[in-house]
């Protein structure tokens, strides 16, 4: 018995120094500068973008793992990142297929552009011959057959971002760092995420898949969602469910948010078009084929109201005084309540009403996808304040507007403007309110006539 012990203990020792070995060899090959250089031109094929990479290693413990460091990819501009370490599934390796258990990316720069540029590169590239018998291999499959998440299979089951910045198209930058695990089926178990600098800087984020209830099907799935930000906090459920559309393809998501006395300045930061207290409530909705559509197709409808509210670039008061543009300045309001409705990045602002002591408003506003604002609101100023009284009580004073969010303005309507310059000159200052509010009139009555 003790003889066998210690064959035992020979050959497990034996064992472990031929793992050492190998792991000794494997290391001193993976950082020559040759295997490095491959590794360049393999990546750069495959990217359409040169990639150069400082080192390469292989490590062991806690458990083992190839690491990348000092790598860009020379886009324009270029994409950097001071570590990615990957960890492959063991157990799928084994069976000659590379699945990534585990993905860390540590100091990284992300700059949009240079996304935009390798994804631009990688249409470009034409696709590998066995591509198309994979797709004739699946097409070959009943469409219900394949699940609507086959394209999640390769993401690594759980990503740890530390220290990553992103910089947007416009140069801004907002750096985070967060952790996903992603379940069997592809999709998020969890996530949680904190920005450390930048835009939002200090919002945090959870996100909590809950559990099937008793005889819910299984395409059916749903998420715990709570956003702390701007003092206040957002929370609601998001749900998805698989197959709903033709050849059991489509994705529908859906959603149920509650925000409540989140400050609204933190939320547009750095620009401040608008300053208070946040309470909404919004459903959301999308549908389509792939999980990258659904983003495009996202549609929203909030409605919501700011307390202790105030408007910055734009003094309505003094718009309705110099009957002209008006630029800069703030509005004061107590309350301003109205509904938002978004499609994609294009954002519809409708039912708006504004009110303060001496001041209350009310129209419709759009916003582009380039941020900038197109509408309409009517600006009453109450008879018995200062301003109302010098202008002889303006009431449903009709302005434009314009400019973006980050340097707003309104102006007079030009039928506003001609109705304010006959009624100056008919009753200099009790005339111009008059004159404004009955040239908006007009122009409605105009437009309802020629049916415009």
């Amino acid at each position: 018995m003790a003889r066998l012990l210690k064959w035992l203990l020979w050959a497990a020792l034996a064992a472990v120094l031929l793992l050492a070995a190998t792991v000794f060899a494997l290391h001193r090959w993976v950082g020559t500068d040759d295997f490095r250089q491959r590794v360049e031109r393999e990546a750069s094929a495959a990217l359409g973008v040169p990639v150069v990479l400082g080192s390469i290693a292989v490590s062991v413990w806690p458990l083992p793992a190839v690491a990348f460091e000092g790598l860009t990819v020379q886009s324009k501009p270029p994409v950097t990142l001071e570590r990615l370490e990957v960890r492959p599934q063991w157990q799928a390796l084994l069976q000659g297929q590379l699945r990534v258990s585990t993905l860390i990316v540590r100091k990284a720069v992300l700059p949009q552009q240079g996304i935009d540029a390798i994804l631009l590169a990688l249409q470009k590239k034409p696709a590998a011959t066995a591509v198309p018998a994979a797709k004739a291999s699946a097409a070959a499959k009943p469409a219900e057959a394949v699940p609507a998440t086959d394209d999640l299979a390769w993401l690594p089951r759980r990503t740890v971002l530390d220290d990553v910045t992103w910089v947007s198209a416009k140069g801004m930058s907002t750096a985070l760092e967060g952790e996903a695990r992603l379940a069997p089926d592809g999709l998020p178990d969890s996530a949680s995420l904190r920005l450390i600098r930048g835009n939002l800087q200090g919002l945090s984020a959870q996100l909590t898949r809950e559990p099937r209830a008793a005889g819910q099907a299984s395409t059916d799935d749903q998420w715990a969602l709570r956003v702390d930000v701007g003092g206040g906090k957002i929370e609601g459920k998001l749900g998805m469910q698989r197959g709903a559309g033709k050849a059991g393809r489509e994705l529908v998501l859906q959603g149920k948010l509650e925000t409540r006395d989140v400050e609204v300045s933190a939320l547009t930061a750095p620009a401040r078009p608008l300053s208070g207290l946040l309470e909404a409530s919004t459903t959301l909705d999308a549908r389509a084929a792939t999980t990258q559509a659904l983003v495009e197709a996202l549609q929203t409808q909030t409605s919501f109201t700011v307390r202790n509210a105030t408007l910055h670039g734009i003094d309505l008061a003094k718009a309705v005084k110099t009957v002209g543009l008006s630029r800069g300045g703030q509005t004061q309001l107590q309350t301003l309540a109205g509904h938002v409705g978004t499609q994609g990045r294009a954002v519809q602002l409708s039912n708006l009403v504004a009110s303060s002591g001496a001041l209350s408003a009310s129209g419709n506003v759009a916003v582009s996808p380039s941020k900038a604002l197109s509408g309409q609101i009517s600006v009453n100023l109450s008879g018995d304040s200062k301003l109302g009284s010098a202008i002889g009580g303006a009431v449903g004073i009709p302005l434009v507007v314009g400019g973006t969010l980050e340097a707003p303005e309104v102006t007079l309507s030009r039928a506003a403007l001609l109705g304010a310059a006959i009624g100056t000159a008919l009753m200099p200052g009790v005339g111009t309110g008059a004159g404004a509010k009955l040239g908006g009139k007009v122009n409605e009555e105009l437009k309802k006539l020629f049916g415009k």
